[in-house]
């Protein structure tokens, strides 16, 4: 359920913006993403940091998108937020506090260096999505821009996600690794 509600504002801008416009989808998802705050309070009684994060870039770009009338803010919305995302990544680690570690460790026992691997390894996915992204964002069609964000980049997170569950698994002890095919 909690995936499926991080998925909901971006299902909406695309919706919207087959029916309409880039204008009233960039509303939409700011609407869209307040809603997935709400909701995901009532559901859960916390939201998360991401979430929070990315309603305040939706809002702040999206506002800027609408009031100015101009599509060029909700398309660096994108980069802005991969940006902040390997920075973040980027300095857990250096100060040693990896995020993804603190997120995922307790399930997933694997040597430090394996963490150090992982997190620069999305340092690096969120740079190069973030420079894929004014790529496409400005050199070609609007429409290419929306399905790229939408698909591609979704995509290529996903495939991105597997490929570090599979390289964290095969680093696991093979004593954990029984715990959690036990699970």
């Amino acid at each position: 359920m909690k995936q499926l509600l991080d998925f909901l504002p971006l299902v909406v801008f695309f919706a919207v913006y087959k029916f309409y416009d880039i204008y009233v989808a960039s509303g939409a998802l700011i609407v869209a993403t307040a809603l997935q705050l709400i909701v995901c309070y009532a559901l859960y009684k916390t939201i998360e940091k991401m979430h929070i994060i990315t309603f305040v870039m939706v809002s702040f770009f999206g506002a800027l998108t609408l009031i100015f009338h101009d599509d060029a803010f909700i398309k660096w919305k994108v980069t802005v937020v991969y940006a902040l995302f390997a920075i973040a990544l980027a300095i857990s680690q250096i100060i040693n506090k990896p995020i993804l570690k603190s997120m995922l460790g307790k399930e997933l026992i694997v040597a430090d260096k394996i963490w150090a691997h992982v997190t620069w390894y999305w340092v690096l996915f969120f740079v190069a999505c973030g420079l894929i992204n004014i790529y496409v964002a400005f050199s070609l069609s609007q429409e290419t821009w929306v399905n790229f964000k939408v698909f591609g980049l979704t995509a290529l997170t996903l495939v991105n996600t597997v490929i570090t569950v599979v390289y964290l698994y095969k680093n696991m002890s093979e004593e954990q690794k029984q715990q959690l095919n036990n699970k």
